[in-house]
C-alpha cells in the first residue's frame, strides 16, 4: 500500500460502528477512585479515606465547587468494594449498608443535581477483584436493570474470576442489557486487558460496537515506571489502536495520577499531554480536597483538555523516535489545526532538540504556535529552524494552527495525496502531515 494512502487514512476520521447509545462523544472526563483509594474499607479509622458515600459526596463537592466540572470532568465514579457482600432477597446488588447508608440512587441524585454523573463497578466473574459478588451471566439483565432503576450514567465492567468463554459471552450480554433499559449508559470494558490487548484475541471492531471505551492494558500504579510502560505498550502497538478510537469508542490507558505521590511536575505534565494526544479518557484518581495548585494547574489546562476533546476523536501518533531519548507525537484536530508534543525520556538534564515543522513533514506555510503549559504564541515558517529545550522526563506541547488560506484540495487529487514523505533517515520516517 502506498504511504500516501496510509497517511490519507491517519488524517480523516474513521468510520468504524460504535455502541450507539449517544454518550461519550468525546472521551470522558471525570474522577475516579481506585487508583488513590484502592479498597479502604476502615470507616471507623480512616473514615475521611475509605470507599463510602461521604467519599463520593467530598468529591462531587470539589468537583462542582472548585471549577472542574466547567471543564468536563463530570463523572464521579465508584470502583471496587462498594456492594454488600450479600445480594438482596430479589437477587440484586445491595451496597454495604454502613459505608452507603444512603443507597446508590440517592447518591446518583446527589451527583445530578450538581451537574455531574454516577459511574459504577461490576466484575463479570463469580467474585469482583476485590472479592465482592460478580455479576455472572445469569445476573447479567437483573444488574443492568438495577443499575439504570438507580440512575447511574456509567458502569465499567471488570474481568476477574472470569475465562475468556464467559467474557466472549458476558461483554456482548452487558452491552444489550444496558442498552435495554433505555437508561444510557456509558459502558467501559475490560475485556481487552484479559486477552493481551491485540488481535487476534482482541475484536476491536466488535469492541467498538458494543462498549464506550475499553481498557487495553494492565492497571497504572502510582510511578514514573508505571506511566512509562503504558505508553511504550500504547505507542509501539499504535496502528493497530489508532484506527479502532473515535468519537464514542475509546482506548483507555487508564487514570491520570496527576497530584498524587509518584510524579514530579514535568512527569506530571507529560501524562497529561501524552493522554490528551492518545485521545484518553481524562479520569483523575487523587484527593482533589488536598490536591496542590501546581496539579491543578494541569489537570485544569484548559488547551491540553481542549486538544483531548476535539471532536474529531482521531487519536495521535508517535512520528519520531530519536537516539537522543526524544520523541515527537503529532495528533490531527478539527478546524485544519494539530497538537505537537515534544518528550524527553532522558534523566540527565533539559535537552535541546533542533527541527523544523518541514523536517516534522508540515506543508509549506507559516504556521501560529501556542505553547500549551507557558502559554506562549509564536509564528513559525516551515522551513525554519527551530529548538525546543525539554525537561528530563518532561514535555513540550503546541497547539499549531494551519497557514491562513490554505486550500486542503491542492493536497487530494483522485483518491490520492499530492506530495511525499521524506525519508532522511530510515528511523525516523514519518507520514507527511497535511493540514
Amino acid at each position: 500500500m502506498h504511504l500516501a494512502v496510509l497517511v490519507f487514512a491517519s488524517v480523516l476520521p474513521v468510520t468504524t460502528l460504535a455502541l450507539d447509545n449517544g454518550v461519550m462523544r468525546t472521551p470522558p472526563m471525570g474522577w475516579l477512585a481506585w487508583e488513590r483509594f484502592r479498597c479502604d474499607i476502615d470507616c471507623d479509622h480512616d473514615p475521611k479515606n475509605c470507599i463510602s458515600e461521604n467519599l463520593f459526596i467530598d468529591m462531587a463537592d470539589r468537583l462542582s465547587e472548585d471549577g472542574w466540572r466547567e471543564l468536563g470532568y463530570v463523572y464521579v465514579n465508584i470502583d471496587d468494594c462498594w456492594s454488600s457482600m450479600e445480594r438482596d432477597k430479589e437477587g440484586r446488588l445491595q451496597p454495604d449498608p454502613k459505608r452507603f447508608p444512603g443507597g446508590i440512587h440517592k447518591l446518583a441524585r446527589y451527583m445530578h443535581d450538581r451537574g455531574l454523573k454516577l459511574g459504577i463497578y461490576g466484575d463479570m466473574g463469580t467474585h469482583t477483584c476485590g472479592g465482592y459478588p460478580g455479576t455472572p451471566l445469569d445476573k447479567i439483565k437483573i444488574d443492568a436493570q438495577t443499575f439504570a432503576d438507580w440512575e447511574v450514567d456509567m458502569f465499567k465492567f471488570d474481568g476477574c474470576y472470569s475465562n475468556a468463554t464467559e467474557q466472549e459471552q458476558g461483554y456482548p450480554l452487558m452491552s444489550k442489557a444496558l442498552n435495554a433499559t433505555g437508561r444510557p449508559i456509558g459502558y467501559s470494558c475490560s475485556w481487552p486487558a484479559y486477552q493481551g490487548g491485540l488481535p487476534p484475541k482482541v475484536n476491536y471492531t466488535q469492541l467498538g460496537e458494543i462498549c464506550n471505551l475499553w481498557r487495553n492494558y494492565g492497571d497504572i500504579q502510582d510511578s514514573w515506571d508505571s506511566v512509562l510502560n503504558i505508553i511504550d505498550w500504547f505507542f509501539e502497538n499504535q496502528d493497530v489502536l489508532i484506527p479502532v478510537a473515535g468519537p464514542g469508542r475509546w482506548n483507555d490507558p487508564d487514570m491520570l495520577i496527576i497530584g498524587d505521590f509518584g510524579l514530579s511536575m514535568d512527569q506530571s505534565r507529560a501524562q497529561m499531554a501524552l493522554w490528551a494526544i492518545m485521545a484518553a479518557p481524562l479520569f483523575m484518581s487523587n484527593d482533589l480536597r488536598t490536591i496542590s495548585s501546581g496539579a491543578r494547574s494541569i489537570l485544569q489546562n484548559k488547551m491540553a483538555i481542549s486538544i483531548n476533546q476535539d471532536p474529531m476523536g482521531v487519536q495521535g501518533r508517535r512520528i519520531v523516535k530519536e537516539k537522543s531519548g526524544i520523541e515527537v507525537f503529532w495528533r490531527p484536530l478539527s478546524s485544519n489545526a494539530s497538537a505537537l508534543l515534544f518528550f524527553s525520556r532522558r534523566n540527565d538534564m533539559p535537552y535541546r532538540y533542533q527541527t523544523s515543522l518541514s523536517k516534522l513533514n508540515y506543508t509549506t506555510g507559516s504556521y501560529k504556535i501556542f505553547d500549551v503549559f507557558t502559554g506562549k504564541t509564536t509564528m513559525l515558517k516551515d522551513s525554519t529552524d527551530f529548538v525546543v529545550s525539554v525537561n528530563p522526563t518532561g514535555v513540550v506541547m503546541w497547539y499549531v494552527s494551519p497557514p491562513a488560506k490554505l486550500n486542503l484540495h491542492q493536497f487530494y487529487n483522485g483518491g490520492k495525496l499530492r506530495g511525499s514523505a521524506r525519508n532522511d533517515d530510515a528511523e525516523n520516517t514519518i507520514p507527511r502531515v497535511f493540514l
